[in-house]
């Protein structure tokens, strides 16, 4: 089963979250401390996911945004 970058991108927004969270309900310094580092570390596992994902699509810049394509001019 192939998990979608926004899985990979929700988990780390979720990581971040439960700092903030922490940190303001005063958490024990450690468990804040080894969060911090699990999201950064998840941030690059992300990244590396989306980099060697092998998606592909014959959309170039010219044909702008997917949700607001235009029509290309004729000439």
């Amino acid at each position: 089963m192939k998990l979608s970058a926004h899985f990979y991108v929700i988990i780390a927004t979720l990581l971040l979250v439960a700092v903030a969270v922490m940190v303001f309900y005063n958490a024990p310094y450690d468990i804040v401390f080894y969060t911090v580092i699990a999201g950064q570390a998840w941030w690059l596992f992300t990244i590396y996911k989306v980099l060697t994902d092998k998606y592909s699509t014959d959309k170039t810049f010219d044909d702008w945004y997917e949700d607001h394509p235009i029509e290309k001019e004729e000439v």
